[in-house]
Order: C-alpha cells, then structure tokens, then sequence
C-alpha cells in the first residue's frame, strides 16, 4: 500500500472544507483499485473564521483527517512548508481549498507517476474570471522572471503538484525564511510533468490575493530568485556617472570657446531630481535585498504551531 498525503492550505474558508473533502472522496474508487490510502491534512493558517471547528467536525467523521493549526496568519508559502514537513505519505500532493485545483484530476496525475514522471505540475491555460489587468500583470511577471532569473517558472502555474517523496524531501532542504514555492519547484528540478486544464473559478467565497498582495508576492520572488536588480542598480550608476562626466566636459569647452555662462536652471532642478530619483531607487533595491537578508540571519521558526490533530490511515 502506498501513502498519499493530500496538504490544504487554508485561510478563512469554513465554507469549503467540507465540500473539498467531498469532492475529494469521489476518487475512492480510483485509490482503491490502485492501494493508495490517504491522510488529508488541513493547514490552518491562522483563520478567523470556523474552519477549525470544521475540519474538527470531519476528523471525527474520518481519522484520516489531520490538522494543523498556526498560533497566527504566516502566509501560504508557511503552510506549504508545515504541511510537507508533517506529512508522511510515499507521494504528497497540494491543492487549494476552493477547489480551484479540481481533485478530479488526480487518477490523471498518479498515471504519469506510474510512468516515472518524479512529480506532475498543473498550469491554467485561461484565467477566466480574474480581472483582465491582473492576467496582464500575471503574465508580465512570469515574462520578467523566465528572463532575469536562471530558474524556469512556467505561466500559469499552480500550486496544484503532486509530488514523490525524493522531491518533497528535496524541498523540505531548503528551509529558507523568505520562501517563493514556485521557484523552489523549479530549483530542485526532478522531472515533471506538465498538465494543463482550464480555469476553474473557486466555489465559495472571496479570494485572499489582493492586487496588493500578488505584487509583494512578485517581489518576493524576484528577490530570491534573481540578482539581475542589483546588476540593472550598478549599471544605471555607471551610466549616470559617464553621462554626469560628459555634461561636465560640454560645459567646460562652452565656457572657454564661447564665454558662455552655464544658464538653465530648470532643466538643471529637472536633472538634479531624476539622478536623486535614480538613487533612491537604486537604494531601495539595496534594501529589500538587505532586508531579506536580515530577516534570514535571524533564524527565526517558519511558522509557530498552536494546536495540531494527528489522524490514522486505514492501512494504520
């Protein structure tokens, strides 16, 4: 018998629990006939609601069902983590708990670990139903990051992976504080599996990503998976510098062919606050490197657990 551990991340989604849990139960068949058992673990990430007291509700229902459950909100990239650390199956796999990651697709995804695939990634190949100016952004960021960064993060892809345990291991080694998964996923490397499907809109309530949100989510990426703003910082300083050099020259010859005295003080005030505009730039570039650099040499915990429900497997 093989084990498969099902990690949900969740953040106020009292509504959805049970119904993933339906929808996931509509495999059993499929695990059956290939032995698989589950354990299903539900990362609560500091949720103000009741999806505690839910998943609660279905642990006693199901001794499968395990819990996680943070002191405070740490962030998705958090949960992804605790739940690869405390699960104990041959295979693990993520999925969202709006059912965005349709379970549907897992007798599909295990078919291509059966012919050796490492790990099996699932993209959207459409964004129905998201705002039109956060697609165009989504998709620039992935341009920008396939471009400045050595690590492939492919468009449109999801959390959604089902894994083997070589390359949840592998994952678990990098226990940095300021965690990207999506770049992480493509640093380890391992052969995967690209499946594609089309958008599935979430089936209850509001999403958790804010434009806000997925911005600092971006930086965050390119931060730790790429140097290339620190190069693009030096190099506009290096520019600046022969431009700066060149406008001295051109202002001394005028003075001693011409006798003309330096004027335009506007375009001087114009010069003066884009050159200051450049460099406060460029040290801000400094300091979010630094920043997360402070962050890491504190070594503090990921995440903090507040309570935790372990569960059984049948095969247990």
């Amino acid at each position: 018998m093989k084990l498969l551990s099902v990690i949900v991340p969740c953040f106020n989604e009292e509504e959805n629990i049970r119904d993933f849990y339906d929808e996931l139960c509509k495999n059993t068949d499929f695990f059956r006939e290939k032995q698989i058992e589950l354990e299903l673990i539900y990362v609560d990430d500091g949720s103000k609601d009741k999806t505690v007291a839910e998943v609660k509700k279905l642990h006693e229902e199901d001794a499968r069902v395990r819990l996680v459950s943070f002191s405070r909100n740490f962030g998705k990239e958090a949960a992804i983590y605790a739940g690869l650390q405390k699960c104990r199956g041959d295979l693990a796999v993520l999925m969202d708990a709006d059912l965005q990651d349709p379970p549907s697709l897992l007798p599909e995804m295990y078919g291509y670990i059966e012919q050796g695939y490492d790990s099996v990634a699932t993209r959207r190949v459409t964004r129905k139903g998201e705002p039109l100016i956060r697609s165009f952004f989504a998709r620039m960021f992935y341009r920008l990051m396939n471009t400045i960064s050595k690590t492939e993060i492919v468009d449109g892809a999801r959390d959604y992976r089902l894994m083997t345990r070589p390359v949840v291991d592998a994952i678990l080694s990098m226990s940095e504080y300021n965690r990207f998964t999506k770049g992480i996923f493509g640093w380890v490397g391992f052969e995967t599996k690209w499946l594609e499907y089309e958008n599935v809109e979430r089936r209850k309530g509001e999403t958790k990503w804010s434009f806000w949100k997925l911005f600092l989510y971006s930086l965050e990426g390119i931060i730790a998976f790429s140097t290339a703003p620190l190069t693009i910082a030096s190099v506009m300083g290096v520019l600046f510098c022969l431009v700066a050099f060149g406008i001295i020259i051109v202002t001394i010859v005028r003075k001693l062919l011409f006798g003309d005295p330096t004027s335009g003080w506007p375009s001087l005030v114009c010069i003066i606050m884009m050159v200051s505009g450049v460099q406060l730039f460029c040290l801000g570039i400094l300091g979010q490197y630094l920043s997360k650099t402070y962050m890491e040499v504190k070594r503090r915990p990921i995440y903090l657990v507040k309570e935790e429900i372990e569960g059984q497997s049948v095969a247990e």
